[in-house]
């Protein structure tokens, strides 16, 4: 039995702002329980839902050193599905209303004390990991403290660590000064080898040099954040240590994302049932958001962060043309104000063919995958995506940009052969994602059989997490072995 512990900054159903949380919330339930023992260690933040913060009990506390000084180290914890959950608490930390602030140089400060703490916990709390996976750059400084500080320790000799990269455009990076008066860790830790990067300290930087092993979400998010485009100043670093790099594709939950059993959806169905209950789900969605009701047109569905990364600049240039088509667009999110008033707008110019919903609904989300036809999302870089793998349960065909996990997950569709799961296109221009929308039309209209059986294909594609726990157990194997 080897002992696994996740170290995060957030996981479900505790807390979470983003796809991080899905991972480590549902990753450690699909890890063989035969031959793995997983435990979690997340911060105990005040704003944490009265709900999931009431089941939390009280283990001990104790003092720690650091910033200077002795600081409080609260330990909970809590059971849930099965899996133990340990919990940091230090109010001055992680007080506040949101998890996450805008003041780098405290969020610097609390998540390295969260670093430091989470290994100083192991002994009191008598679990000693044979493997550490660290998750972004708010535990970079993990495998960075075991090797400075936690070594001379028999307990933590020879523990191995993972850093798992979800999005490396976040780093954690301020000047090096300032980290070092915030770490305590000496000047030997902070050379072009170690935590510099262009003269600034970088967290992340320092888990990945001290890492054993590296994961990031996609395999073809690992190669590409090898080349200076994708590498975020990292690229040369990643280079480095391509052998110990691997991209592993993230998972959906199953159960929480299926139409057989979907309670936001007015028509349940399955692979089988598609062709006559889809269009009925299509009805309730125009229904719900006073779009012309007709289950024949095309109706395209965007759930997304309204934001340059997810490609909008180029959905806001062919907006006007593509609303010439014959099709509805159904968008769900917010983000920038730019975009979410450009949407606004086409929702104005076009009444009853585009329905810009700018807020956040779970429900509304789930009617959009079961109801449209087509689901957008044309990404500037995409380490890994959620939003492509659900609509492929419902049996909605992505229209993608090849990058990162977008690249790994949606394989585009080739009339010779009859073959894909969606339509995808190259370069990032506006002109090729309206041709390739086009395309996805004219097989729609035209071609009713061949839609149906992408649909079949769609459905049929399993990115369910115990395909990628079996990837990560595997890597455990590698690291242990």
């Amino acid at each position: 039995m080897k002992n696994i512990l996740f170290v995060a900054s957030e996981g479900v159903p505790f807390i979470k702002t983003g796809g991080l949380a899905d991972v480590v919330g549902s990753l450690p339930l699909c890890i063989d329980k035969k031959y793995y023992d997983v435990r979690v260690v997340l911060p105990k933040y005040m704003c944490m839902h009265a709900e999931w913060s009431s089941q939390l009990t009280y283990v001990t506390n104790f003092y720690m050193d650091y910033h200077w000084k002795r600081e409080y180290v609260g330990v909970f914890k809590a059971e849930h599905e099965g899996i133990t959950y340990y919990f940091i608490d230090n109010e001055y930390y992680f007080s506040g209303d949101a998890p996450y602030g805008d003041d780098v140089i405290f969020e610097i400060e609390r998540f390295a004390f969260f670093s430091k703490a989470a290994l100083s916990i192991l002994p009191v709390i008598e679990f000693r990991p044979d493997i550490i996976h660290c998750h972004d750059w708010q535990t970079g400084l993990v495998p960075v403290y075991l090797k400075e500080r936690f070594q001379g320790n028999d307990f933590f000799r020879g523990i191995k660590v993972v850093m798992t990269i979800h999005n490396l455009k976040f780093q954690g990076k301020w000047d090096k000064k300032t980290v070092m008066e915030i770490t305590g860790l000496p000047p030997y830790f902070f050379t072009p080898d170690k935590l510099e990067l262009f003269g600034d300290a970088d967290l992340l930087k320092g888990g990945i040099v001290y890492a054993d092993a590296i994961t990031t979400v996609s395999a073809s998010y690992a190669e590409e954040i090898k080349m200076p485009f994708y590498g975020e100043g990292l690229d040369g670093l990643l280079r480095a240590r391509s052998g110990d790099l691997r991209g592993i594709v993230n998972g959906i939950d199953y159960e929480e994302f299926n139409p057989e059993k979907d309670p936001f959806i007015a028509h349940k169905y399955n692979a089988i049932s598609f062709r006559k209950e889809k269009g009925k789900n299509k009805k309730d969605l125009q229904k719900t958001l006073g779009l012309e009701e007709n289950d024949k047109t095309f109706v395209i569905g965007i759930v997304s962060r309204l934001t340059d990364q997810k490609g909008m600049d180029l959905i806001a240039y062919a907006m006007d043309k593509l609303c010439q088509d014959a099709v509805q667009i159904v968008v769900l999110g917010t983000g920038t104000d730019q975009y979410e008033n450009m949407f606004r707008h086409f929702d104005w110019k076009y009444k009853g063919k585009v329905s810009a919903n700018i807020y956040y609904s779970d429900e509304l989300s789930h009617k959009i995958y079961a109801g449209a036809d087509a689901f957008l999302m044309p990404s500037l870089f995409e380490p890994c995506g959620l939003s492509q793998l659900i609509p492929l349960r419902y049996g909605t065909i992505p229209i993608v940009r090849q990058t990162g996990g977008l690249r790994d997950t949606v394989e585009p569709y080739n009339k010779f052969e009859s073959s894909g799961t969606g339509f995808a296109f190259l370069n990032y221009n506006a002109d090729e994602m309206l041709d390739t929308i086009r395309e996805a039309q004219r097989v729609y209209y035209d071609y009713k059989r061949e839609w149906n059986k992408m649909v079949d294909r769609a459905m049929a594609v399993d990115y369910s997490w115990e395909v990628s726990a079996k990837k990560y157990q595997e890597m455990y194997l590698w690291l242990t072995d």
